[in-house]
């Protein structure tokens, strides 16, 4: 038996990650956490992230067109919260999370060091949806912690440990189960 509930955001789950963003006339640089974030194009490489209008990051990314989303690590989930929390527009989220603000090779906001994977992104399209705007951004560089690597380029991902979100709680990712398209190969339907 299926219980319909009220609809909502109802994909489950959905990353977590912190956007960082330049300031704007005289303003510190700022980062955001959001879990509205996700993968939308491969060729170019394009993702989407949501933010409400009334957040402060909101403003500077309008601002600046451009931001980098940075993937935490789940030992990191405490300052994470804290950034979701706390308003750029009364703190220093650099300063006050001791964090540590790096240049970026193609955009002009910050990447956060202590973040695993930094994916810079140029703001191609924005869209009004109600409670949140919808930043769709083609990546335009992106960087790993080397130890994250293996030999071959691929992410050890049980090194990255990532933060996922499910209707208001943080959880991390348990073990790997498959591997795309090896249904398909093992049954012969391909």
């Amino acid at each position: 038996m299926k219980i319909e509930r009220k609809a909502s955001p109802a994909l489950l789950p959905t990353p977590v990650v912190l956007l960082s963003v330049a300031g704007h006339d005289k303003e510190k640089p700022n980062i955001i956490t959001l879990a509205w974030a996700g993968t939308v194009c491969s060729d170019p490489p394009m993702l989407s992230v949501a933010i409400r209008p009334t957040r402060h990051s909101h403003r500077l990314v309008d601002a600046a067109r451009e931001f980098v989303v940075n993937v935490p690590r789940a030992e990191q989930l405490e300052l994470v919260d804290l950034a979701g929390v706390w308003s750029g527009a009364e703190h220093d989220k650099f300063a006050e999370l001791g964090l540590s603000a790096s240049p970026a090779s193609r955009v002009e906001a910050p990447l956060i060091d202590e973040c695993p994977i930094n994916i810079e992104c140029v703001v191609r399209h924005q869209l009004a949806l109600g409670a949140h705007d919808l930043y769709l951004a083609e990546i335009v560089a992106v960087q790993y912690d080397e130890g994250l690597l293996d030999g071959h380029g691929r992410v050890r991902t049980q090194r990255l440990a990532p933060i996922a979100y499910v209707e208001g709680e943080y959880w991390s990712l348990g073990e790997r189960i498959g591997t795309y398209g090896a249904a398909a190969k093992a049954s012969g339907r391909r």
